[in-house]
């Protein structure tokens, strides 16, 4: 195979392929075969016509196969052969076949600028420390506690900052439900059934917790939203909603000692001190992963601003497309 290779400005390469005659004889050969092994020809009987009639009945189909069998490969031996570092491929054209089936054709790709690499031994790099310390520990510790805490009811008195309520609620505007009003929004502005919700200041609905407090259980209230005119679903924003809510259940939020008890929960058979150097080993892996990461994109960040080359056009232009599609 015959490689020439033209390179022009902007990172872009045309390719000039030429294929020799017995490679594409031989495919030709095979892919002649097969049609005359199933065409009907009027004169002779299927299988039986001669092939220079074939080649000549079927030329365009047979150089379509071809086309197909043989540019996508040799393209990329063509590629390889000339070690070039192909960005994209954006055309191929000019197909052409020979008297003696030798094949050629031309394709034109964008290869990644050329540059010269700075001093890279001895970049400078700042690593994040990483000794995992006792406060960490602890502090895993205690989300693993929070995520392993119990909820028990509270039916003796009333809601009150801190808890969580099970409420039903229905939200509307003017009488006409917010489900109508803002269908598309998501469905806790509608409203909903036994939904749990943590009584805290400027959780939830602006205002919305502070409304509740002292309600029972069984009991129901009017709760008043002022919307902001920012709120991101327009159809509410700056609009007053009112909401009734009935309170089902009052949980309190329970938790677990810090025990060998609880670290059996989390890691079976294990005691609290094993539990702690599993807690410290992880730690210790994310922290020298981190360090990884901030390693190489500090060296990214170095190399970026060491380096400086123009980015190819066209490959902006593929980019440019293909961000498009993504958003349309």
């Amino acid at each position: 195979m015959k490689v020439a290779v033209e390179k022009q400005p902007g990172s872009i390469s045309k390719l000039q392929i030429e294929l020799p005659a017995d490679e594409v004889a031989k495919e030709w050969d095979a892919i002649a075969n097969s049609f005359a092994r199933f065409a009907k020809i009027p004169g002779y009987r299927p299988g039986k016509a001669p092939r220079a009639v074939i080649d000549k009945r079927f030329r365009k189909e047979i150089q379509d196969e071809l086309t197909k069998k043989l540019v996508s490969r040799s393209y990329h031996e063509a590629v390889e052969q000339e070690q070039l570092r192909v960005a994209s491929l954006t055309n191929i054209e000019e197909i052409e076949f020979g008297e003696d089936k030798s094949m050629r054709f031309r394709a034109t790709v964008v290869t990644a600028p050329e540059f010269e690499l700075p001093d890279y031994k001895n970049i400078p790099v700042q690593l994040p420390d990483g000794k995992v310390s006792n406060a960490e520990v602890e502090a895993a510790i205690e989300r693993l506690r929070d995520q392993s805490a119990d909820f028990v009811d509270v039916p003796e008195r009333a809601l009150q900052m801190g808890d969580f309520a099970v409420l039903d609620f229905e939200g509307s505007i003017e009488s006409k439900p917010i489900s109508e009003i803002a269908p598309q929004a998501s469905k806790n502005l509608h409203g909903g059934q036994k939904f749990w919700l943590q009584v805290a200041a400027e959780n939830f609905l602006p205002k919305f917790c502070e409304q509740l407090i002292e309600l029972k259980p069984g009991e129901t209230r009017l709760v008043i939203v002022n919307f902001p005119d920012e709120f991101p679903v327009k159809e509410l924003a700056g609009k007053k909603a009112d909401y009734a809510v009935t309170l089902r259940e009052i949980k309190e939020k329970v938790l677990p000692a810090i025990d060998d008890a609880l670290a059996a929960k989390l890691a079976p058979g294990k005691t609290l001190a094993e539990l702690r150097q599993l807690i410290e080993h992880d730690l210790e892996h994310a922290k020298e992963h981190d360090a990884e990461r901030a390693k190489e994109a500090q060296i990214v960040k170095y190399l970026h601003e060491q380096i400086q080359f123009e980015l190819p056009q066209a490959l902006l232009q593929n980019e440019t497309r293909r961000a498009l599609a993504e958003l349309v």
